[in-house]
């Protein structure tokens, strides 16, 4: 395909596709099920169908998609009533989408709750699918969820979203030169950040300017929390409708990069910049959440319980006076902002090679709010060196 055809950013390759198609048929077969079933509507924590489509969900919409084990994948999406698109043979390329039926179905329009969901079910008896596995259930509209569910009550119907996961965990090699990618355009947009940061601007124009720059450097979308304060308040991570507070001499700013970019993976990059010098409460607090963040790497090895290493955290935080992590300070990456494995109690995965790891510790009170956001990868013995290059520091400006 000529270059200046190609209209789609950041998919994997042809080869990267098919690896992930045949695991996944492989492991249909081992378990007798005959298609696989599952929809998202925002690329920020709806990754699957990107993991199956090269191609995302966005901004609300539903996308479903029916996986045969035998047969190109039929997606449903927004469209014309009663649109059908079917590919030939030679043009499926790298989604491996032979039919795309269309329904202009929305989640603000009751009445539309199930029109998604009947396209879907009749594709699943026009293919004779006599068992079928559910994937990420959670991350369906319920109207949709329901009508699958009462539609094909004759079906052989199981969850299988557990063992996706652990497929989707494990990074290949063209995925894991894609974080890294990521990673060092989140570097770029947090240095540039620091030559533009200044008093007199509000919030949410620093966020602007970072989300600018991601965009500039082939990002597709993402979240940037950010909030500046005076010494002696939190500057806490806050959303963009919370960002219009104008920066002052001597202010402390937080600034999380939560975009995506190389391949459509995402990462995370955080750091604190002071708009003049660093109080020394802030700085300490730093230092304790550098220490914590260094002790948290050791415990992520192959083999390690998520559960364990939780404990254990925990344990060396209460051993320094630090608050224990009661919300989620380490956890996977990949084509969600946050996916599994999560590093908490309730997590019944391992750590494995060749996971992506995202390691935020962080200790939040009135008076300030402490944070360093990096990503890994997991190797044979332990995490890889960093991959955000940007140093491990607080700011002064």
């Amino acid at each position: 395909m000529a270059e200046g055809t190609v209209r789609a950013l950041n998919m994997v390759s042809d080869a990267e596709m098919d690896r992930r198609w045949r695991r996944i048929r492989e492991a249909m077969a081992e378990r007798g099920l005959d298609a696989l079933v599952l929809q998202n509507s925002s690329d920020w924590v709806g990754g699957y169908v990107r993991w199956f489509t090269n191609q995302p969900a966005t901004n609300g919409y539903p996308k479903s998609v029916v996986f045969p084990r035998e047969e190109p994948m039929t997606v449903v999406e927004q469209g014309p009533v009663g649109g059908l698109r079917v590919s030939a043979a030679d043009a499926r390329g790298r989604d491996g989408i032979g039919r795309v039926l269309t329904t202009p179905s929305y989640p603000s329009v009751h009445y539309t709750a199930c029109y998604d969901a009947d396209l879907v079910v009749a594709e699943l008896r026009r293919l004779g699918a006599k068992t079928l596995g559910v994937v990420a259930p959670a991350a369906m509209y319920h109207g949709f969820g329901r009508r699958i569910g009462e539609s094909l009550a004759d079906l052989d119907v199981v969850d299988a979203t557990d063992w996706v996961d652990r497929l989707k965990a494990q990074k290949s090699d063209e995925e894991r030169s894609l974080i890294r990618r990521v990673a060092a355009m989140q570097d770029e947009v947090m240095a540039r950040v620091g030559t533009f940061i200044r008093p007199g601007l509000r919030d949410f124009e620093v966020a602007a300017y970072a989300q600018y720059v991601g965009q500039q450097l082939g990002s597709e979308q993402g979240i940037f929390l950010c909030s500046s304060a005076p010494p002696g308040q939190a500057a806490a991570f806050r959303p963009r409708s919370m960002q219009g507070r104008r920066l002052e001499a001597g202010d402390v700013f937080s600034l999380l990069i939560e975009n995506n970019g190389a391949g459509g993976f995402y990462t995370e990059l955080s750091r604190i910049f002071v708009l003049g010098r660093t109080p020394p409460p802030l700085r300490d607090a730093h230092a304790a959440v550098l220490d914590a963040q260094r002790y948290a790497l050791t415990l992520l090895k192959p083999g390690a319980a998520c559960r364990d290493v939780h404990r254990a955290h925990n344990a060396y935080l209460r051993e320094r006076g630090l608050p224990e992590e009661r919300r989620l300070n380490m956890h996977g990456m990949g084509y969600d902002m946050v996916e599994r494995p999560l590093i908490r109690d309730d997590e019944d995965m391992a750590i494995e090679a060749h996971m992506a790891i995202v390691c935020h510790p962080g200790v939040e009170s009135d008076g300030l709010f402490v944070h360093n956001t990096d990503v890994y990868l997991i190797e044979a013995n332990g995490v890889s060196p960093c991959l955000h290059a940007t140093p491990k520091q607080i700011f002064e400006r």
